[in-house]
């Protein structure tokens, strides 16, 4: 088998652009992949065409030896750009190999260890202001099925927090956990906001809500800053969103910064990439919760890293979307009564495209303005979940 091409697709996704990856083969088989690199679509793109050229011809079963010669022979390593597009080409290649085996990603990483994932929301926020307003929100969100909850309450914040913002964060978590009770999971978001003094400040105030975690509570490349955050902290650290591959993830496992870490499957280097991450994790006793905030492709290769990787702890997920997710692919998620999400056991990464309903909503710009905008993720009036919620299985 060889590879006859590969191109890209883009689908608007009102808070970002989807980038879609296609690898063909002279044998009619086709990868599909996931690029999309949040305000810097276009430039993923280019990336990938490089790739692109570099690649036809070469049997695209041998995974480890083109990604491997491509990470060697381009000159510049790492970076948002070139990573994403050497995991989106990743992620194509093993959804080629388990299509011609006819089996699950899964069973190529060594067969299920389960069947299901627990699940955590993302983007349940969505118009909320006011703490009234979120506690609303996470009240639908738990009857709709989910048992955890994630969100930024720090608005644009920049290093430093004054007592009148953090006192309204306070009661913002204060009112969600009031609404939803302990039994929910709440996962609090920095993305990268503060200096150590004021993380680690942060960190002891919101203790007494008892969140699973306190994520990137700094910028993410200062690990000697985390370090200290982390040894200051008196509930979990996760970070790794924005690390790509081992020589990011490795000195923060060795200096014991994190608690959790998010490497995520279209960014850090890919499939095999995230396995590699977990097992070292694993050796530190670090729970596994990849980034997930993302698309169809995104999800279904960090479902089956799911199924295969015994310290996988949590899934990050959306929980509503823009209304046509359904339409562009055959996706549909099982979200169960307990919380959890059911991993697909269809062929390769179990996803199909719809090229009709691709079409219909292409690239449009969607400039990511972390501080100077509050972080509210705001989508168009008629939501759309697309899970198949309650399953009892």
């Amino acid at each position: 088998m060889k590879i006859t091409a590969v191109d890209t697709l883009v689908v608007d996704f009102y808070r970002t652009n989807l980038v879609i990856v296609r690898v063909r083969t002279d044998e009619g088989i086709v990868g599909l992949g996931e690029a999309t690199l949040e305000g810097k679509e276009r430039a993923v793109q280019g990336a990938i065409a490089e790739l692109a050229e570099a690649v036809v011809g070469l049997d695209p079963t041998s995974i480890s030896r083109i990604i491997y010669e491509l990470g060697r022979d381009w000159y510049w390593r790492g970076g948002p750009v070139i990573m994403t597009a050497l995991s989106s080409l990743e992620m194509a290649l093993w959804d080629i190999s388990a299509r011609e085996l006819g089996v699950p990603v899964a069973r190529m990483l060594g067969g299920a260890t389960r069947d299901r994932v627990r699940a955590y929301a993302n983007g349940w926020f969505s118009r909320a202001v006011t703490p009234e307003d979120y506690a609303a929100a996470a009240i639908r969100t738990v009857d709709g099925g989910f048992r955890g909850l994630k969100w930024d309450p720090f608005e644009n914040y920049d290093l430093t927090i004054t007592t009148r913002q953090l006192d309204r964060v306070l009661a913002q978590i204060d009112a969600v956990r009031a609404a939803v009770g302990r039994d929910v999971e709440l996962f609090i978001e920095g993305h990268g906001r503060f200096d150590v003094r004021h993380a680690i400040k942060i960190a002891r105030e919101i203790a007494q809500f008892d969140p699973v975690w306190f994520e990137e509570p700094c910028p993410p490349d200062n690990l000697d800053a985390l370090v200290d955050i982390r040894r200051a902290s008196p509930i979990p650290i996760a970070a790794g969103e924005r690390w790509f591959g081992r020589q990011g993830f490795a000195p923060a496992l060795a200096r014991q910064a994190v608690d959790f870490i998010q490497s995520d499957v279209t960014h850090a280097g890919g499939i095999s990439e995230l396995a590699f991450l977990s097992t070292l994790a694993a050796t530190s006793y670090v729970g596994f919760a990849p980034h997930n905030p993302s698309g169809p492709l995104s999800t279904a290769a960090t479902l089956q890293l799911g199924a295969a990787l015994p310290n996988f702890r949590y899934l990050e997920i959306m929980a509503t979307d823009v209304p046509w997710r359904p339409e562009i692919t055959n996706e549909r998620l099982v979200l169960t009564e307990e919380g959890d999400i059911l991993i697909p056991d269809g062929i390769g990464l179990g996803i199909e495209l719809n090229l009709e309903a691709i079409a219909e909503h292409p690239f449009t710009p969607h400039p990511l303005r972390m501080f100077r905008d509050a972080v509210y993720v705001i989508r168009p009036a008629d939501e759309c979940s697309f899970f198949n919620l309650g399953a009892t299985a």
